[in-house]
C-alpha cells in the first residue's frame, strides 16, 4: 500500500472530500511518484466507498471513476489541463453530479447539497496545495565517509544500517549547487543515492528534491552494487542526474573523468560492501 500521511476530510452531506499525501515506490506501487490524492467519498448502500479519485502527483495525473467498482481510469493532459490540483477542483465544482453518475452512483448524485459542495471546495483546494508543498517525503543522507571527486560532482561511499536492521553500502552522488567550491556559502546537495542494502535495496532520484524511490527486483538484479557500477560505466549518470532535476550538473558531466576513477571506486566499494554492518543504526544528517 502507498505511504499516506496527513489526511484531511470535509463533509458536505451526501459526499465528503478527503485530501491526503501519498508516496509511491517504484516496483511496489506501480511507479515511483509523490503527490496529493483528492477523494470523493460517499455511503451508497450504507457502506463508506470511494466514488471518485483524482491523482495529483509529480508524474501520475489521472482520475478514476468508481475505484471500488467500475475502476475506470482517465488521464489528465499536463499540457492542456495544467496544474492537476486546480484542474481537479474545477471538475468537482462544475461536473460532480455528472461524474458521479458516470461512476454508477446516480442516487448519491441526486442527493448532493450543491451549496455545501461549493462552499467546501476552496478549503479542499487550499489543503491540497498545502500538502503538495509541505508533506513531500525527502531525505538528507550523510554525505559518505570516503569521497571520490569526479569533475563537477563527487561520489561518497558509506556503510549504513537502518533502525529496522537492514543496511549495506550506500553510494551518494553529490554536487555543489550554489556558491564556489571552497567558499563558506557553498551548498552541497545529494543528486542521487544508491542504497545497495541486503534486504530492501533501492535508489533515489533527487533525495532532497522529488525523492522518487525505486526498489530493485532482486530476481533480476541479484547484485545491486554491480548494477549500480554498470550504470556508472555506461554513462547513464548524466541522464539520471537530469531526471533527478539537475540539468545544469548533467550538462557539465565528463564521462572521461568518471571512467578514470571507476577502478579505484569499484575496488573500495566492493571492500566496504563485504564488511559487517555498523553495530548501531546510522542516522541521517537531518531527522524527518
Amino acid at each position: 500500500m502507498p505511504q499516506c500521511s496527513r489526511r484531511t476530510t470535509y463533509d458536505t452531506g451526501a459526499v465528503s472530500f478527503a485530501v491526503q499525501h501519498e508516496l509511491w515506490d517504484g516496483n511496489i506501487e506501480d511507479h515511483s511518484d509523490q503527490g496529493v490524492a483528492i477523494l470523493v467519498i460517499g455511503k451508497p448502500e450504507g457502506k463508506e466507498t470511494t466514488l471518485l479519485r483524482f491523482n495529483c502527483f509529480d508524474l501520475e495525473r489521472s482520475y478514476i471513476y468508481g475505484p471500488e467498482s467500475v475502476n475506470k481510469l482517465c488521464r489528465m493532459d499536463p499540457i492542456v489541463d495544467g496544474n492537476p490540483i486546480g484542474w481537479s477542483v474545477k471538475q468537482l465544482k462544475d461536473m460532480l453530479p455528472e461524474m458521479l453518475q458516470a461512476a454508477g452512483y446516480e442516487d448519491v448524485a441526486n442527493h448532493l447539497d450543491g451549496q455545501a459542495v461549493l462552499q467546501t471546495l476552496p478549503k479542499v483546494e487550499a489543503t491540497a496545495r498545502e500538502l503538495f508543498a509541505t508533506a513531500r517525503n525527502t531525505v538528507k543522507h550523510n554525505r559518505g565517509t570516503e569521497m571520490f571527486e569526479a569533475g563537477n560532482f563527487r561520489f561518497g561511499l558509506e556503510m549504513r544500517k537502518q533502525a529496522g536492521g537492514d543496511g549495506g553500502l550506500a553510494i551518494h552522488v553529490l554536487a555543489d549547487l550554489a556558491g564556489t567550491p571552497g567558499r563558506t556559502y557553498t551548498e552541497e546537495t545529494e543528486l542521487l543515492a544508491f542504497d545497495c542494502f541486503r534486504d530492501a535495496p533501492h535508489y533515489h532520484y533527487g533525495p532532497r528534491n522529488k525523492n522518487h524511490r525505486i526498489f530493485w527486483d532482486r530476481t533480476l538484479v541479484p547484485d545491486p552494487l554491480g548494477w549500480t557500477l554498470e550504470q556508472f560505466k555506461s554513462g547513464k549518470l548524466r541522464d539520471m542526474m537530469e531526471r533527478a532535476g539537475y540539468p545544469g550538473i548533467a550538462a557539465d558531466y565528463d564521462h572521461g573523468v568518471v571512467t578514470a576513477l571507476l577502478p579505484a571506486l569499484e575496488k573500495r566499494a566492493r571492500e566496504m560492501d563485504a564488511q559487517p554492518l555498523p553495530e548501531a543504526p546510522t542516522p541521517n544528517m537531518v531527522p524527518r
